[in-house]
């Protein structure tokens, strides 16, 4: 699709400072008191035990993010968790165009094959940071039966036009992906300098 007109860039995690990349904006709140449909903790759980059962893999245990695919593309889904600091921040993530045909806006399955254009579920481990198609990105290893492609299917996270806010105003929904973890290009560079390489990204429905 070609790229729409120049949307304001509205940057979510100041850069300022030495430990900037390390801080949530408007993220006060404990986790507790995060909210979200269906609440966070059992997700959050889940990629805890992750963390601990893929601990030779996943290096760093300081933050790390979780996707609730079981909430629709238009509702912040991506929860940034920041364990150090009891810190939290919700960003809006899309989904691939194989998991939702009617582009309802609404992840309908999972799929692991290479082809399928879907979003995988699964504990992965975030990898090198480089520029590619999308700009900066960030490579994703998958670290499970259910996403063990994403490097041949080359699921990472990158930036989009299709998820701007924007698109929201317009349709009520993001544009899909191919499978990726596709954010707004507000919030790309933001977002990977927060993550950076050898933390865990976990993502599912409830």
């Amino acid at each position: 699709m070609p790229s729409p007109k120049h949307v304001h860039r509205r940057h979510f995690l100041t850069l300022a400072g030495a430990g900037a990349a390390a801080s949530l904006l408007g993220a006060r709140a404990a986790l507790a008191d995060t909210s979200a449909p269906g609440g966070w903790s059992g997700l959050v759980d889940r990629a805890r035990a992750a963390l601990d059962h893929h601990g030779d893999a996943i290096k760093a245990r300081d933050r790390f993010i979780v996707v609730d695919f079981s909430l629709p593309s238009s509702t912040p889904r991506m929860l940034l968790v920041d364990q150090t600091r009891g810190k939290t921040q919700l960003l809006r993530v899309a989904h691939g165009r194989g998991s939702d045909p009617a582009h309802s806006g609404w992840l309908r399955s999972f799929s692991n094959q290479s082809g399928s254009n879907a979003s995988s579920r699964g504990a992965y481990v975030t990898g090198p940071i480089y520029v590619g198609q999308h700009g900066r990105s960030q490579r994703l290893v998958g670290l499970e039966d259910s996403n063990n492609n994403a490097e041949a299917r080359a699921i990472v996270i990158h930036g989009a036009w299709y998820c701007n806010d924007a698109l929201i105003k317009q349709t009520g929904k993001l544009g899909r992906s191919e499978g990726c973890f596709a954010v707004s290009e507000a919030q790309i560079d933001p977002l990977l300098d927060w993550l950076g390489p050898g933390r865990l990204l976990y993502a599912d429905k409830v």
